[in-house]
């Protein structure tokens, strides 16, 4: 079965869905209507809603006047939303997007494990280095850390989240009323990490989660970022557009994991998608140029600035010049695009519309039967184990694929009509993660960190 989330970006994953007439412009600010699709997505089954996060207006802009027609501005802070989510569902899961480069690992172990005890077993993180300049500006920098550091402090970093979660057994607290005990002390572990980036003693203040290990998702699809999911990940996010290269990747993620180790069939591929639904082919048609013509130039131009460097001096109409600039954010969405514009020539506008409405993701544009007939293909054809859907705007887009797309998904059999079990590990068929300090060969450790705790 297909493994599927809702990935509400805001307003909409369209930088100006908000404008569209079936669109809330208010909604990312507005928790009832975020709990109405948490609740709608739940009873469909999704398995998860994601919450993508960054610390910063991540928009390149001269000045207030040019960043005043994005939509993507304002967002609540992601955890703190999912912890209020987590009260009004039992089943969904919940992961949301936090950088490595901007976090301490004690705070952001404590925060999942918090969510996950909160949400009995339903956490997730999206563990990301960070691509923006303007964040690294939110933290007592001038410009952004070197791509090759970020993701060796990342390697460190989640080492040290995981040992921390593991800071105590899963039976070490016993409440013992009668002799005054309230742990094992024989079950706690303190971690006394000291590495090249960190340095954390331990343990968490807190008892291992119901899930022992939130989930993590990772979304980096660079060499390096790769190489980080395939060790530590359970699901990988990743922006693919064609079924070939999508394959690659897929053959490449489920290699580079068994190399580290670990079951491919136990890591899950997750592309983005978004599906435009129309009772008719023709219907489709009208609603995807109706999304393209939402986006202001200014705003697409913008946009697009990440990737393709400043290209206001050019007529949207104009091709994108070749060779691209260089990239210290985000390295594979600008190696993709350099590679897809060498085979097929666009235009600034073209790239600005596409990039616009979906971020860069697959959008695919037909009647419930053919986005459902892509899906299959790809799932049944080693390109992807499921999906991470977007919605171009809020809360039309997601009610038109809860409501039309996951039924047709149940009648061919490739989605599940129940969750599988409690925790969201459980209904993703993700194995338990024993606690490593309890397992052969850290017997003899255990008994140093006890001491190392009482000084």
């Amino acid at each position: 079965m297909m493994k599927i989330g809702i990935n509400m970006v805001q307003n909409g994953a369209h930088n100006s869905g908000w404008r569209h007439p079936d669109a809330d412009p208010d909604i990312a600010n507005d928790f009832e209507g975020y709990a109405r699709i948490i609740k709608m997505a739940e009873d469909a089954k999704i398995h998860f809603m994601f919450l993508a996060d960054g610390a910063a207006v991540r928009i390149p802009h001269r000045d207030a006047e040019e960043l005043s027609y994005h939509g993507h501005i304002d967002r609540f802070e992601p955890l703190t939303l999912l912890s209020a989510l987590a009260a009004v569902t039992s089943k969904i899961g919940l992961i949301c997007t936090a950088s490595t480069t901007y976090n301490e690992p004690y705070t952001l172990a404590r925060k999942y494990a918090s969510l996950d005890h909160i949400s009995h077993g339903r956490a997730g993180w999206n563990l990301v280095t960070g691509w923006s300049e303007d964040e690294a500006q939110n933290f007592n920098r001038d410009t952004l850390m070197e791509h090759a550091q970020r993701y060796e402090r990342a390697n460190e970093f989640v080492d040290v989240v995981t040992g921390l979660w593991d800071s105590f057994d899963d039976d070490a607290f016993i409440a013992d009323k009668e002799t005054g005990q309230y742990f094992r002390p024989e079950g706690m572990h303190v971690l006394n990490h000291k590495g090249e980036f960190y340095k954390v003693r331990g343990p968490l203040n807190l008892r291992r989660s119901p899930q022992g290990h939130p989930v993590i998702a990772q979304a980096g699809s660079s060499g390096p970022g790769r190489e980080l999911g395939a060790r530590v990940a359970d699901i990988i996010y990743t922006g693919q557009k064609d079924l070939k290269l999508a394959q690659e990747f897929y053959a490449d993620m489920k290699a580079r994991v068994a190399a580290a180790g670990r079951d491919p069939a136990k890591v899950l591929v997750m592309p983005g998608m978004m599906p435009v639904i129309g009772a008719t082919e023709a219907e489709a048609e009208a609603r995807m140029a109706e999304l393209k013509s939402l986006v202001h130039p200014q705003v697409g131009m913008q946009l697009i600035s990440k990737t393709f460097g400043d290209l206001s001096h050019l007529d949207p109409d104009d091709l994108v010049p070749l060779p691209l600039p260089e990239s210290n954010g985000v390295k594979s969405a600008r190696d993709q695009w350099e590679r897809r514009l060498r085979e097929t020539p666009m235009t600034v506008r073209q790239v600005y519309e596409e990039i616009s409405i979906s971020s860069g993701h697959c959008v695919v544009s037909g009647t419930v039967e053919t986005i459902a007939d892509h899906m299959q293909t790809w799932f049944e054809n080693g390109a992807c184990d499921g999906w991470n859907l977007m919605e171009p705007y809020f809360p039309g887009g997601a009610e038109d694929f809860i409501t039309k797309l996951i039924p047709e998904l149940k009648r061919r059999g490739l989605f599940h009509t129940e969750y599988e079990g409690k925790t969201l590990r459980e209904s993703l068929g993700l194995d338990p993660v024993p606690n490593k300090k309890t397992q052969p060969g850290v017997a003899a450790s255990q008994s140093e960190d006890r001491i190392a705790i009482s000084h």
